[in-house]
């Protein structure tokens, strides 16, 4: 009898490949209810098929009391070497041990022609291994673990290469179809094959969740591994972005999305004297225009005529105009302007200037008496929201 340990995308048709070559299969899934200690009672031969090392571990160590003392452990899952070291110590000595993942996903795990790389003492599951596709034996326990990264290692970043490859072609007015029909010539043909069938079809099923690629190259992570790394990153960010259940390929949407120019462009004109780095005079978002709170500073940084509101409502009337003038507009464009005063008493000589700088139809506008602005001597402070020509 067979144990098989998980029953995820890769556990569920592998299972069933056993069952139709004629084998007894009892299948354990995580929060199904049946002890898995109960799950592999009587098996010759258990199965493990889970997401990483951790949870391995754990099913492994909570299989104990039921294991046969002369079964065999086939390990497929991707956890990496060390963890299969771990899977080791934790079985009892008469218990073999085969590290063996496979390459492929759903659909060759279903049509039985995966790659599976088994180290260990092979010879008593080779023929049952062969069910799931072809089998290359690596060497010493671990030696499938380690291989298996290490194409991983080569595979992934790949991926992530043609990602940015589409990225930097429409960005330079290429149409990804073009670089795929391309790409389709090359070595890396087969993977663009596959990138240009899921882009014609997003919706598919899942073969290989990018989530689990991300954890692949986590594994893999070495310090001479400079691709892989970089790689690991991007699939880090994109998982972060919610796509880690969705297949490895959605690394080109999200390196396409980060590729886009930001929906948000600062404007900061030579004309108006520079600010401390904390906060740009304006940003443009699409035909809108959002104005910073502007002061009377002059380009040293120092208050311009300290308390005197009609000196500093012209300084600060001429640094709007400047910055709509940058964008084209004037101040027939403000839609909405909000003053700040910290003397409403002078609110007479603010209005005075500005009636000369804003004419014809008066924008939406709010007026505030404050305590105080944030630099002594400063008596207003106006910011603005503008409606840009076209």
């Amino acid at each position: 009898m067979i144990a098989f340990l998980g029953q995820g995308r890769m556990g569920v048709p592998m299972a069933r490949r056993l069952e139709a070559a004629g084998h007894e299969v009892t299948v354990w899934r995580r929060g199904a209810g049946t002890p898995v200690a109960r799950a592999v009672e009587g098996a010759s031969v258990v199965i493990t098929m889970l997401r990483d090392g951790p949870a391995v571990l754990e099913v492994l160590a909570a299989a104990l009391p039921g294991l046969r003392p002369d079964a065999t452990v086939v390990e497929m899952s991707t956890i990496g070497p060390l963890a299969v070291t771990r899977v080791r110590e934790l079985l009892p000595a008469s218990v073999e041990l085969v590290d063996a993942p496979v390459l492929g996903s759903v659909g060759p795990a279903a049509d039985g022609t995966l790659t599976v790389l088994a180290g260990g003492p092979v010879a008593r599951v080779r023929e049952l291994l062969s069910v799931f596709g072809s089998v290359r034996e690596c060497g010493p326990p671990g030696s499938g673990a380690a291989l298996k990264l290490a194409v991983m290692s080569a595979f992934l970043p790949a991926q992530v290469l043609l990602a940015e490859s589409l990225a930097y072609g429409e960005a330079h007015g290429v149409p990804r179809e073009a670089v795929l029909d391309v790409l389709a010539g090359t070595p890396l043909g087969g993977l663009s094959a596959r990138l240009a069938e899921r882009l014609r079809d997003p919706g598919a099923e899942t073969r290989f969740a990018l989530g689990l690629a991300a954890k692949d190259l986590e594994l893999a992570a070495w310090e001479g591994g400079t691709l892989a790394t970089a790689a690991r990153l991007r699939l880090r960010e994109a998982e972060a972005a919610g796509l880690g259940e969705h297949d490895v390929t959605a690394i080109a949407r999200h390196v396409a999305a980060a590729a886009q120019p930001s929906r948000v462009t600062p404007v900061n004109p030579g004309t108006v004297p520079a600010t401390n780095g904390m906060y740009s005079h304006a940003v443009r978002a699409g035909n809108t225009l959002y104005v910073s709170g502007q002061a009377a500073f002059d380009e040293n940084g120092d208050v311009v005529a300290p308390g005197d509101m009609a000196a500093q409502a012209e300084h600060v009337f001429g640094c709007l105009e400047k910055i709509l003038a940058d964008q084209g507009a004037g101040f027939g464009d403000i839609a909405f302007i909000r003053s700040y005063l910290t003397d409403m008493g002078q609110a007479p000589a603010y209005r005075e200037v500005r009636r000369r700088h804003i004419t014809g139809t008066p924008p939406a506008s709010t007026t505030v008496e404050v305590s105080r602005l944030f630099m002594p001597g400063l008596v207003l402070e106006v910011d603005a929201i503008v409606a840009l020509p076209g």
